[in-house]
């Protein structure tokens, strides 16, 4: 397989990367055992030329197959993918990743600038700072977020930054501005946020602080995620704006009533919800 040349979603031919693969599924939880199951049954699909687009379909299925969690974790990139396109339940994805990490927060508030009047996706708070945090969210990992994206949310942040109870005197209302994004940003846009003091948070970036890894060291596993759960039945959660597979957890009533599964169907849907969870249950 390490000879194998592959298609990735820009066009671009490699050389596909047996090693990626392998920390992709123990990253998902996969033991050395699920590891090697996975490549045995993936092996006899492959071709010369198989967008890896492809590859990721058939592993997925294996994996859906052999341990539902392990998919389900597996699938985290386009589980995010699957919150739009309204934008709310991925506001409130991020505010849960924030209030993991100590930040209270506020949805959708509309502000006063200097200028103009401004609706800002999550306000954070946390040791008497404020933060303005826009969500950028795609439903296409090949949609970067170019510099364009910092470079408005600043001028917002700017107009926003300072209230005036007078002409001579401002009040400091938010101390920094903040872009996270479900995909990546390019260079361009990480060089001008740094520069003006704009904090960044995409799928891998910063580095061990990106959304994913934030998903995994908290179990925040949106509910798009769940391999035992109809498109139409997550969508009428999100629907109802419950985003989180933790938000299932001793809920089966909405599982029932309000999703339409099936009462022989819940406990499979809460097994792999449990699983998803681990210990992590407030």
């Amino acid at each position: 397989m390490d000879q194998l040349v592959v298609t990735k979603a820009s066009g671009e031919k490699v050389l596909f990367s047996v090693g990626k693969l392998k920390l992709s599924l123990k990253k998902s939880g996969a033991d050395d055992a699920l590891v090697q199951e996975v490549l045995h049954e993936l092996e006899p699909v492959l071709y010369e030329g198989i967008p890896t687009k492809k590859i990721y379909k058939h592993a997925y299925a294996i994996l859906k197959k052999l341990s539902k969690p392990t998919a389900a974790r597996y699938s985290l990139k386009k589980g995010i993918m699957q919150l739009g396109p309204s934008g709310f339940p991925f506001e409130k994805f991020v505010a849960e990743i924030l209030e993991m990490q100590g930040y209270s927060t506020q949805i959708g508030v509309f502000v006063d600038g200097h200028c103009v009047r401004h609706e800002i996706d999550v306000i954070a708070s946390k040791d008497g700072k404020h933060y303005m945090i826009e969500c950028k969210y795609h439903n296409l990992s090949s949609n970067k977020s170019n510099v364009k994206i910092p470079m408005y949310i600043h001028s917002r942040f700017k107009d926003v930054e300072k209230v005036w109870p007078s002409e001579q005197e401002y009040e400091i209302r938010f101390h920094q501005g903040w872009v996270v994004t479900n995909t990546r940003f390019t260079e361009d846009a990480i060089r001008f946020a740094s520069c003006m003091n704009l904090h960044l948070m995409g799928w891998d970036y910063p580095a061990k602080a990106g959304i994913k890894d934030m998903v995994n060291s908290f179990a925040l596993y949106p509910l798009t995620c769940l391999t035992t759960l109809s498109h139409a039945q997550k969508q009428r959660l999100l629907d109802l704006k419950i985003v989180l597979c933790k938000e299932l957890l001793h809920n089966e009533s909405v599982l029932i009533h309000k999703a339409g599964v099936k009462e022989g169907h819940v406990g499979s849907v809460m097994n792999e919800v449990e699983s998803l969870c681990g210990s992590h249950r407030t």
